[in-house]
């Protein structure tokens, strides 16, 4: 995962912003899916996929994040 991502997901913990999460992770998702579709072709992708799973797992781990912050607040 990119440390620019790590930041982006830092920041809508700390702003508390469940929707932007659930967008990302759903953004980066469907850009998974969608190489997973041209893997048909001469592309290789694995690269890209095994980041952009990556990238969900974080993701996923600060939604959990901000869920354990809701059910304590």
């Amino acid at each position: 995962m990119s440390e620019a991502m790590k930041m982006i997901v830092d920041g809508y913990v700390r702003l508390k912003d469940r929707e932007a999460l659930e967008q990302l992770r759903d953004h980066r998702n469907r850009l998974r899916q969608q190489l997973l579709e041209l893997r048909a072709s001469s592309l290789d992708a694995c690269r890209s996929i095994q980041t952009f799973d990556a990238d969900v797992l974080v993701i996923e781990a600060a939604l959990e994040k901000l869920r354990g912050q809701s059910a304590a607040g």
